[in-house]
């Protein structure tokens, strides 16, 4: 028998069983872009130069005819009359008729002290009055008689009725009463006056306002003691603070050096802490004539041209004196920029100028330095934003923001 002959179908490789080849489709490879792309965009944003907090204030520009500022200075609000009400007389608190922030007028009632000791006092005083009225009558009655007695005696004794011993008599008593009518009406003057006395002290009780202002502060309360005077433990000495808010004006303590650029009745702008943007015309009113030694400082009165309601006393002021005579039209550019926006670099003085968030580095000219403001005659046109507070290491074209108050 012969053997099978081998066919072309035996030859054929069995690929059935091989493992398979994995291609990456289209969405995957998207993905992974995607993500690469996502932790590129996270590592730029925790790595990226942040912006420098700095205070910016824009370059003011000196106009034509615009008075200059000839001395920088700050000082308080003051009130020229204000005082801490209080009594006369010592006695313990009933009634406080105002509060803080009231209106009151010269004369009105604020409070009263407990006045029943007084009152007993005055209601004695006008019974000893009475009384001695009515000895007075009594003594003038007895007088009456006594001038009919003694002329009675002398026409008797110009007939010989009577002795002279009964007519001296007589005028003695006269004599005697007419005294005794003397003393009292010196008497009835006692009493009266002590009447007043105490009418007086009855109405020192009653505490009223010296003149018309705003009450501050109240200091006292009701069943509390108060006393003209201190005299410890808890006993007040007044019972509120009154201000005369038409008297308020501006005390400025000026260097001795610079005092001679102040003279009396100088304009001056003033610029209240609580409203930077609000310049207030005001005047010198007067320079005080000393100094104090331990400060080299003078003091100086300002009066504000117009008061407002939003004057407060006590409120911090900035204040600019300004020359007498308009400035004449500069021959270029003047510029005033606060002290503190000027800075030296490499023996040059810059400024940081704001341009779209990025500063760059302006040299400028200082052309007078006045306080806390310097003249600029070179380097700026006036209305640039300037940095005037910010990090030492600011560099051209660094990113910076504004600081947050």
């Amino acid at each position: 028998m012969s053997a099978e002959r081998p066919s072309l179908a035996g030859l054929r490789i069995d690929r059935s069983n091989a493992p398979r080849r994995t291609f990456f489709t289209p969405p995957v490879i998207g993905t992974v872009v995607v993500l690469l792309l996502l932790a590129a965009a996270a590592a730029w944003w925790f790595t990226r130069p942040k912006p420098f907090p700095v205070r910016t204030a824009p370059a003011r520009e000196i106009a034509a005819g615009e008075q200059a500022t000839l001395l920088n200075a700050s000082g308080y609000v003051t009130a020229r009359r204000w005082a801490t009400v209080s009594s006369k007389v010592m006695g313990k608190i009933i009634e406080v008729l105002v509060d803080e922030g009231a209106r009151v007028e010269a004369g009105q009632v604020l409070a009263r002290i407990d006045a029943s000791n007084t009152e007993a006092n005055l209601r004695l005083a006008e019974s000893q009055l009475d009384a001695a009225r009515k000895a007075l009558a009594e003594t003038e009655a007895q007088l009456e008689l006594a001038e009919l007695d003694l002329k009675r005696q002398r026409e008797l004794a110009a007939k010989q009725i009577v002795s002279p011993a009964d007519l001296d008599r007589a005028e003695s008593a006269a004599r005697a009463l007419r005294g005794r009518r003397e003393r009292g009406l010196s008497e009835i003057v006692v009493a009266q006056r002590q009447v007043d006395v105490w009418r007086q002290q009855l109405d020192d009780t009653v505490i009223r306002a010296p003149f018309a202002g705003v009450v501050t502060s109240k200091n006292a309360q009701p069943g509390e003691m108060i006393s003209p005077m201190s005299s410890g433990g808890f006993t007040r000495t007044g019972v509120c603070t009154l201000v005369d808010m038409s008297s308020l004006e501006i005390e400025v303590d000026v260097n001795e050096s610079y005092i001679n650029r102040v003279t009396a009745g100088q304009p001056v702008v003033a610029t209240l802490d609580s409203y930077p943007d609000w310049k207030i015309p005001s005047r010198v009113i007067a320079i005080i004539p000393t100094a104090d030694r331990q400060k080299a400082t003078v003091k100086v009165r300002v009066g504000f041209d117009q008061l407002d309601p939003r004057i407060l006393p006590d409120m911090g002021v900035k204040v600019a004196f300004q020359s007498t005579t308009p400035a004449a039209q500069p021959a270029a550019r003047t510029v005033v920029v606060p002290r503190s926006a000027v800075r030296s670099r490499q023996g040059r003085d810059i400024v940081w100028v704001v341009e779209r968030d990025r500063v760059t580095s302006r040299a400028v000219t200082v052309a007078n330095k006045n306080g806390d403001e310097f003249t600029l005659s070179a380097g700026l046109n006036g209305g640039e934003l300037i940095v005037v507070e910010g990090p030492e290491d600011l560099s051209d074209g660094a990113l910076v923001t504004e600081k947050k108050p």
